[in-house]
């Protein structure tokens, strides 16, 4: 059976920063980007996509505890916020 490496306290800390502030920051990117991807009303968008938000947060806390190190739960959430704010610009640009 293989054994389970333990974190350390910083690491801890650092994996419960990630998934309170960037899961935080991670699902308001994916708010906003789809809320401009969704079809219909734009208020109607936004409500939707504001009430999905809080499986976005809960999927980016499992994600920071279940990665292998704190390093990459940060970079994981980084790069799913920055692809998340990516298309959401793209997204602002083509449809205003």
């Amino acid at each position: 059976m293989a054994r389970l490496k333990t974190d350390s306290a910083a690491g801890m800390l650092s994996r419960v920063i990630a998934a309170s502030a960037g899961g935080f920051i991670f699902a308001s990117a994916v708010i906003i980007a789809l809320s401009y991807l969704l079809p219909g009303a734009r208020v109607q968008a936004v409500i939707g996509v504001s009430l999905m938000g809080f499986v976005f947060w809960t999927g980016a806390a499992i994600w920071s505890f279940a990665a292998r190190t704190s390093l990459r739960a940060w970079a994981g959430l980084a790069a799913g916020t920055a692809i998340s704010a990516g298309v959401a610009l793209l997204a602002r640009m083509v449809w205003p």
